[in-house]
């Protein structure tokens, strides 16, 4: 889930993951990069741009790595060098997001609250049309290609377990838990978080699926995070 034009991670079209990660890499992805950093990130975007155009177009399960390897003119190794499974070189945005997540409740404002922090941040990406946000020109196809591979729901399921884990450590920080030893009540809440957002995203993929158009979607998309975000403030006081 790179971002050649809305790249990757999540949401990518076939034309629309063509060209563009080059001219949103020369900014704010490179800043403060040294030179072998920039030479690494390129390389990672290239194998995971060519990856998602042969996906998109022919289906993850009929695409070896080693076809990859040669759209992106590099060895299977270097391939597996940055991306260890098969499936990370189309949900390529996964450690980006546990990252999002993770500075936003981390470094959130004194007087916000954990449950606040996530409402910012999920509506923030919705609107800026990020790939995380889940809505966009030609997201439609990410999508199709996610839903049409067993693999690829595989690994989608897993990563959102892995979210869960990863907001249960920050909630039992936010209220003073054993962090490394998150409580019931506190996997609870993750678990309850992530499945809300996780259906708010499932509603916005069946319509871009079934046509509906992209600024259509995005309103009702907000609206869907704001009530669920209203109603986890409301079962889960703790963290609001």
């Amino acid at each position: 889930m790179t971002d050649q034009g809305r790249r990757g991670g999540g949401p990518a079209t076939d034309g629309g993951r063509t060209g563009g990660r080059q001219a949103a890499t020369g900014s704010a992805e490179e800043d403060g990069l040294t030179l072998r950093e920039r030479k690494k990130l390129r390389t990672r975007q290239r194998i995971s741009g060519e990856a998602t155009l042969l996906f998109i177009r022919r289906g993850f399960d009929n695409v070896t790595v080693a076809e990859v390897a040669r759209a992106a003119e590099v060895s299977t190794m270097t391939v597996f060098n940055y991306f260890p499974r098969k499936e990370d070189l189309f949900l390529d945005r996964i450690p980006e997001g546990r990252e999002l997540l993770t500075r936003a409740v981390r470094e959130r404002g004194a007087d916000e609250s954990p449950l606040a922090a996530l409402r910012r941040l999920t509506l923030g990406l919705l609107a800026e049309r990020h790939p995380l946000g889940g809505v966009g020109e030609g997201f439609e196809h990410f999508w199709r290609t996610v839903l049409d591979s067993p693999a690829l729901r595989a690994r989608g399921r897993e990563a959102v377990e892995e979210m869960e884990d990863v907001l249960a450590v920050l909630l039992g920080e936010a209220v003073g838990g054993d962090a490394g030893r998150p409580g019931r009540d506190v996997r609870l809440a993750a678990a309850l978080i992530v499945a809300g957002i996780r259906a708010a995203f499932a509603g916005a993929a069946a319509r871009q699926l079934g046509g509906d158009p992209v600024d259509a979607v995005a309103v009702e998309q907000a609206e869907v995070l704001r009530r669920t975000f209203d109603a986890l403030e409301r079962a889960l006081p703790g963290f609001a």
